[in-house]
């Protein structure tokens, strides 16, 4: 069974950086795709960005250029660097993982508790 566990979150003013990890555990397979989702408040979860096995990422518009996904193969751990905040940016980001094959048409069966994430203006 795969487990997820976020760290990092925190309180930052706008302009500000973060750093999420996600420890994972339990990946048994050689192919997947692992991600960052977040949900602000009265809003739909999103998708912020995905890595896959080979490195190949993918980003949110609203987030391309600020944010960097990464990880570390070794370790089974996922990173998220977040650079340039804005309040926009505050949500609870979450930690997902799939096994598959690039993660164009990933489906996430696997998810962290989440860790939030509050950017002041």
């Amino acid at each position: 069974q795969v487990q997820l566990a976020e760290s990092g979150g925190g309180s930052v003013q706008a302009g500000g950086s973060l750093r999420l990890s996600c420890a994972a555990s339990g990946i048994t397979q050689f192919n997947y795709c692992m991600a960052w989702f977040r949900q602000a408040p009265g809003k739909e979860r999103e998708g912020v960005a995905n890595i896959d096995k080979y490195g190949n990422t993918n980003y949110a518009h609203s987030v391309k250029g600020r944010f960097t996904i990464s990880q570390d193969n070794a370790k089974y751990t996922l990173y998220l660097q977040m650079n340039s905040l804005k309040p926009e940016d505050t949500a609870m980001y979450y930690c997902a993982a799939a096994y598959a094959f690039g993660c164009r048409d990933a489906e996430f069966p696997y998810w962290g508790q989440g860790t939030q994430v509050t950017v002041s203006s």
